[in-house]
């Protein structure tokens, strides 16, 4: 049983003594102590943990946790110093994800564990190599892209851009890296993937990545695979997790893409023409836009017959590169639900649409379906 103490920071500490010990003494295991607003200073909610610590005469016989909010960029730090003055448990998310401002970052928190422990002398059961691949997956489950300079996951964690701290690190990696890629599950390669590798090659890069997918899903990933890089020269690391990671986790396929055509210019309204397929038929409408992409996404309106708002989109390249690979996020507004969806190509609107139908395709998996039926 675990009771939690609202506004636990800003709360009279007499009183929250006293209700504390009155919960353990009535049978909770876990007292939470969270700063819920993300008011707290690091010495303040440090000396906060140690003083009930030292003050409720039971509290050895429960769980001692806390839950800290992010709203002055402080959640981690609190977490830390509740570790250093006494608190048995942190809560605490991937990627930091929360209401507002979000919440104490897990991954932030186990690696600052693991590279001072000398300082805390504090260990959790988390196996950091899974770090990366789950805040990957996290991501885009939720579509919450992890921003670039985010500590321990951000793509530009291990990247240095100073000529001094490139030619450090050449020499000894120590010098400017205090953890290595390779501790988060970041795998470094040399090898890379073309069109012309078989499956056998694509399945043992897989192995190394960590996956192991059943028959199914694999022969989805490997279609996908050859149809990227028969436009892409190679197949990066980065390419082929992006892949791996949308195809595991896509929704079922009421309409699947089979082709676009887009025209647009400098001096013309854009149109495109889209085909879906849908029970093994095709089925092909075309729409203007605001641009290419508004078209595309109109093209995909009028094929299923259902509008929806677009809330939320987000482009970035997977990697370097002119024929990097393009990732599209997500979020469409249809009736009073919000459906999110990704999608990649080495053309970026081609990615836009297919995410866009990835969104749909949530929609009817959850029973918009019916809608189209009748």
């Amino acid at each position: 049983i675990e009771f939690s103490t609202e506004d636990g920071s800003r709360t009279d500490f007499e009183f929250l003594c006293r209700i504390i010990e009155a919960t353990i003494l009535a049978g909770a295991s876990v007292i939470n102590v969270p700063d819920t607003v993300g008011y707290a200073l690091p010495e303040e909610f440090g000396q906060l943990i140690h003083r009930i610590r030292e003050t409720v005469p039971s509290i050895d016989r429960a769980i001692l946790s806390v839950h800290c909010h992010n709203d002055l960029g402080l959640a981690v730090a609190n977490s830390i110093a509740a570790i250093r003055n006494g608190a048995d448990q942190v809560e605490c998310t991937i990627n930091g994800i929360g209401e507002r401002a979000g919440n104490a970052s897990l991954e932030e928190i186990v690696m600052v564990l693991r590279t001072r422990f000398a300082n805390y002398q504090a260990t959790t059961a988390i196996n950091p190599g899974e770090i990366y691949r789950t805040s990957r997956m996290v991501s885009r489950i939720m579509n919450i892209p992890v921003q670039p300079n985010k500590a321990i996951v951000g793509s530009n964690a291990f990247s240095h851009s100073a000529g001094i701290h490139q030619d450090g690190v050449l020499k000894d990696r120590t010098t400017y890296e205090i953890m290595r890629p390779e501790d988060l599950g970041i795998k470094q390669h040399t090898i890379v993937l073309t069109a012309r590798s078989g499956r056998a090659a694509l399945k043992h890069r897989l192995g190394e990545l960590g996956f192991s997918l059943d028959p199914e899903v694999f022969e989805r990933v490997y279609n996908r695979f050859i149809d990227v890089a028969d436009r892409k020269k190679e197949i990066a690391t980065q390419d082929l997790q992006s892949i791996v990671e949308i195809e595991v986790s896509k929704a079922p396929e009421t309409y699947k893409m089979h082709s676009l055509q887009i025209m647009s210019g400098t001096k013309m309204v854009p149109l495109a023409s889209v085909t879906l397929e849908r029970d093994g038929q095709l089925h092909t409408d075309a729409a203007t836009g605001n641009g290419p992409v508004d078209a595309v996404f109109n093209g995909i309106e009028r094929i299923t017959g259902v509008s929806g708002k677009l809330r939320d989109y987000d482009l970035k390249a997977v990697t370097m590169g002119r024929d990097a690979l393009g990732e599209a996020m997500v979020r469409v507004q249809i009736g009073d639900t919000i459906y999110s969806g990704i999608g990649t190509s080495p053309d970026v609107i081609e990615a836009s649409a297919r995410a866009y139908l990835n969104a749909y395709n949530r929609y009817f998996a959850n029973g918009g379906a019916e809608m189209i039926k009748s």
